[in-house]
């Protein structure tokens, strides 16, 4: 059966490295994946939203219909997205046929040292009502298949050979 790999987690966890890597694998076995990156698929979509609460849920929805519509044409998928809310986790559970979450979970002490988009470091800019897990309240998974503790303890290889394992896939 083919799968959604719903890779979650807040900027700079390390999702997409995983997911990238995770792909790379899953495509070797199963040439039907895609992977779907949440930066990304602002810019396909044209980047309309913002950054508020309300505009991240219905951003995070865009992606959920996406992952849906291309499981139901016999993809896997590997979405790496910071779509941290309850709603979008529930409605992909209901509606998405082997769909898989994964908790990429970073310390805020990681986060803030890693500061890859420089999220972190700017808070008190313009960005300071925009930052997940700073100024947007998040809500972390409540029961992921799988979560990853990603504060650098393992290398990107080594937790998406986890992911590999452990998902049995």
């Amino acid at each position: 059966m083919n799968a959604v790999y719903w890779i979650t987690g807040l900027s700079g966890a390390g999702k997409t490295t995983i997911g990238k890597i995770f792909y790379e694998k899953l495509r070797k076995k199963r040439p039907n994946t895609v992977f779907l990156d949440g930066d990304a698929m602002r810019k396909v979509f044209g980047d309309d939203l913002g950054y508020a609460r309300e505009e991240r849920i219905k951003c995070a929805m865009r992606y959920a219909r996406l992952c849906d519509m291309l499981q139901k044409q016999e993809m896997n998928v590997v979405c790496c997205t910071i779509s941290m809310f309850d709603c979008v986790r529930d409605w992909n559970r209901e509606h998405i046929k082997g769909y898989r979450e994964i908790f990429v979970k970073a310390s805020m002490e990681t986060l803030f040292q890693r500061d890859q988009k420089g999220l972190y470091s700017g808070i008190t800019s313009e960005k300071e009502t925009e930052v997940a897990g700073v100024h947007i309240e998040v809500e972390e998974p409540k029961h992921p298949d799988l979560i990853l503790q990603n504060d650098g303890e393992k290398t990107p290889e080594e937790q998406a050979e986890r992911l590999f394992l452990e998902l049995d896939v």
